[in-house]
């Protein structure tokens, strides 16, 4: 791999801005490797940002710091990944001892901003994992944090570099169906996925945002990448009738619960050596116990979510957010002046599937590289013309695919410019966030919230990158 620790920073630099810069904006020698920290060492950083970099790429990069709060985490975060470096509780003491290149934030979302922006003041680029943040004042803060410095943010949108999404944005870029005027956009979290963010602090606003920021803003990313668009203004409605002070009785924790044998969202960790390892051996360093009751009374996030998003170029999109299906899948529908394109994955009525919803789950995250392939259809549906059905070849692992074309492209592919446009920075994570922050203040106030109102970026009929 003839790559060097310059060629991997102007790659950071192009994610962020969306363009490539020449080689000799940076005055790294070649045979430095890129020296890389982690602030917050949960499942998303040992696994997706510690192990797999630490695997594919450790002939040109090398972790040079591990920060957490848990020190039963990170003595766990060292053998799991594989590394010797050292270990800090304080982000700024890591920083200063250690130099690194680049900060990798994967900590709780309310925390992001704090980590982000000490990151760019201390002289890094830093790559945080989705979401960008929480709310708006928070954003606002990063906006500036990023302008005062001459360093970059990335945000790790892995779901854009997903082969059958990307076909989406190809076909919608080529005008396949005309001019694009609304889109369906509807997401099925099943009773295991689903329901493990109500076990998580994910379940508590104001350390998650709620799902329309933690969890759409995936799915708030894809649609302003394939409409091309900044959103304008959000309605939403939504609510908690399923989980929280809703459920019919409610425990400690699944482990010790009295009514494991009759609760059908009891979940053993027992059986998941991975999952005790990392967080119910180490729960009694900071209280925080993976295998929570999601019928807790604290819970105070929506577990059903429908907004209206109304984009900067006059597209009009239906989006819903399901947390208790019984299936995992999602459902997109492009209506445009020309016809109408569908496309589906794992929706079970449509293909036949044997798979169990926990090991359809354990296969999007999973990052051996054991992909299981397979070939899903898009139906292209032309005005006064019969329906055309095109398959799209696609992994299942790392989240379609997109998880591993997402690290090679930094890592492998620096230079090469992306006809798709699927690098994220600091703009795009913003606008996916803004949308959530958005519905939430919408459902709180009853009324259509206008996103150049939250912050100072102003949307765009055509999007920025």
């Amino acid at each position: 791999m003839e790559l060097s620790r310059r060629k991997f920073l102007t790659a950071v630099s192009m994610l962020a801005a969306g363009a490539a810069l020449p080689g000799n904006a940076f005055g790294f020698g070649e045979a430095n490797k890129l020296k890389v920290a982690i602030i917050g060492v949960g499942i998303r950083g040992v696994d997706f940002w510690g192990k797999r970099l630490v695997d594919k790429y450790s002939d040109i990069l090398e972790f040079v710091g591990l920060c957490d709060n848990n020190p039963g985490r990170l003595e766990h975060a060292l053998k799991f990944m594989g590394v010797s470096c050292p270990t800090f509780s304080d982000f700024e003491k890591m920083v200063t001892q250690t130099k690194p290149d680049l900060v990798i934030v994967t900590t709780r979302d309310c925390n992001h901003h704090e980590f982000i922006i000490k990151g760019l003041e201390m002289g890094c680029d830093v790559l945080s994992e989705k979401p960008l943040t929480t709310d708006e004042n928070k954003c606002q803060a990063i906006i500036d944090a990023e302008k005062k410095s001459n360093k970059k943010l990335i945000v790790g949108f892995n779901y854009r570099w997903s082969p059958y999404n990307t076909k989406l944005k190809e076909m919608l870029r080529d005008n396949a169906i005309g001019k694009l005027t609304s889109v369906d956009f509807h997401w099925y979290l099943n009773t295991y996925h689903g329901a493990s963010y109500f076990r998580r602090w994910h379940g508590i606003k104001n350390q998650g945002g709620s799902l329309w920021v933690h969890k759409a803003t995936h799915h708030f990313d894809l649609l302003n990448w394939w409409i091309d668009s900044d959103p304008e203004e959000v309605f939403a409605y939504g609510d908690l009738e399923l989980y929280g002070k809703n459920g019919p009785f409610r425990g400690e924790n699944c482990r010790v619960c009295e009514h494991k044998n009759k609760c059908d969202f009891y979940w053993d960790i027992t059986r998941e050596q991975f999952m005790m390892d990392l967080y119910a051996n180490n729960e009694k360093y900071d209280g925080y116990v993976r295998d929570n009751c999601l019928f807790r009374n604290e819970i105070d996030i929506y577990d059903k979510m429908s907004a209206q998003v109304k984009y900067k170029n006059n597209v009009i999109v239906n989006y819903s957010l399901t947390t208790y299906s019984p299936f995992e899948g999602w459902r997109v529908c492009f209506n445009g002046t020309d016809g109408r394109i569908e496309a589906w994955i794992d929706i079970p009525y449509q293909e036949k599937m044997s798979v169990e919803q926990a090991e359809m789950h354990a296969r999007e995250m999973d990052q051996s590289g054991a992909d299981v392939l397979s070939a899903e259809p898009v139906v292209l549906h032309n005005l006064w013309e019969d329906f055309k059905i095109i398959k799209v070849k696609m992994e299942r692992g790392g989240h379609g695919g997109g998880d591993k074309r997402l690290h090679d492209k930094v890592f492998l592919h620096p230079d090469k410019k992306d006809e798709f446009d699927r690098a994220a920075g600091l703009r795009d994570g913003a606008m996916s966030v803004l949308i959530g922050i958005a519905a939430r203040k919408s459902i709180e106030s009853g009324k259509p919230i206008q996103i150049e109102k939250l912050t100072s970026l102003k949307p765009e009929v055509k999007r920025i990158v």
